[in-house]
């Protein structure tokens, strides 16, 4: 006896998704346009200034009033009256501050580097006092000290002629003297994420602090250095007291104190000449800026967290 067994095949019933409603004009800018709004007004407000500066450069008439009209009148010809003045090197004030900005910046990262791991990874008496100090000195501005800084180069150009008045490797020693300080207690902070387990690791199979430092911190510790080394070139290219007070010759200057001459005279200001320096004199600081975009934003947020 033989039984027909029969099958039956149920179609699955598939329930749709019910779509979003869509969200009102008035909910979305509640949420999120409202950000929207104040971040296109703040880069409208960042913008506004480069581009008249690059209009100024651009305007061949040589005074900031006829300069109202954006890229009005157009012209190359401020650029090159900027290196064609015999009296005024822009050529030679470029040098200069290449040369003072990154030595400095490069030698303010070696040291803050240095201090920063000893006061990470090394504890000894008056540590603490130490990183505290730093902080408080920073308080006082480097305005207080440029006549002590003027007679203390004076002195020691008598001695050590590279030390004096005029020179700009006294002008780099001068920055490097404040080049510890937020530094080192920003590259404190990065220091201190690194595991301790690495040095000591390192120590067993026979390594000292100076390999450890050398060889596996700084690689670890990139981050941080980019941020150092960039606001250090930044302070140094962008200074003008310290610079107006121990560079005097003209074919020693920097840039901020070289343009400064085409608007300091009262009857031969050329403000065009003058946007067209500063134009390029801006160039350097965002190449750097570009090249180390990368480390910046890691750099800054972990250092701050500690």
């Amino acid at each position: 006896m033989s039984t027909d067994t029969s099958t039956t095949h149920t179609t699955p019933s598939f329930t749709p998704i019910p779509r979003p409603a869509r969200r009102t004009f008035g909910k979305w800018f509640a949420t999120t346009g409202w950000r929207h709004l104040i971040g296109v007004a703040l880069c409208i407000y960042s913008a506004f200034p480069l581009l008249y500066v690059l209009s100024a450069s651009l305007n061949p008439n040589g005074t900031l009033l006829s300069s109202n009209g954006f890229f009005s009148t157009v012209g190359l010809q401020s650029y090159v009256d900027l290196f064609q003045n015999e009296q005024r090197p822009f050529a030679a004030w470029f040098a200069n501050t290449l040369f003072i900005g990154l030595t400095t910046a490069a030698a303010s990262v070696f040291l803050g580097a240095l201090a920063a791991y000893s006061f990470s990874r090394m504890r000894f008496t008056g540590r603490r006092v130490g990183l505290v100090s730093l902080l408080i000195v920073q308080i006082f501005p480097q305005l207080l000290a440029v006549v002590a800084i003027f007679i203390l180069l004076t002195s020691l150009g008598d001695v050590f002629p590279a030390l004096g008045i005029d020179n700009q490797i006294a002008l780099i020693m001068v920055y490097l003297g404040g080049a510890l300080g937020v530094n080192t207690y920003l590259m404190y902070g990065f220091f201190n994420t690194i595991p301790v387990e690495i040095d000591q690791a390192a120590k067993i199979d026979g390594a000292g602090h100076a390999r450890i430092f050398f060889t596996m911190i700084l690689r670890l510790v990139a981050p941080i250095l980019a941020v150092v080394g960039l606001l250090s070139f930044i302070s140094s290219t962008s200074d003008f007291v310290l610079a107006s007070v121990v560079l005097v010759s003209p074919e020693n200057q920097t840039l901020a104190v070289g343009l400064y001459s085409y608007v300091s005279e009262e009857f031969t200001s050329n403000w065009s000449v003058f946007a067209a320096g500063a134009v390029l004199a801006a160039l350097p600081v965002m190449a750097l800026f570009l090249f180390l975009q990368k480390y910046i934003v890691g750099g800054l947020t972990a250092g701050a967290g500690k």
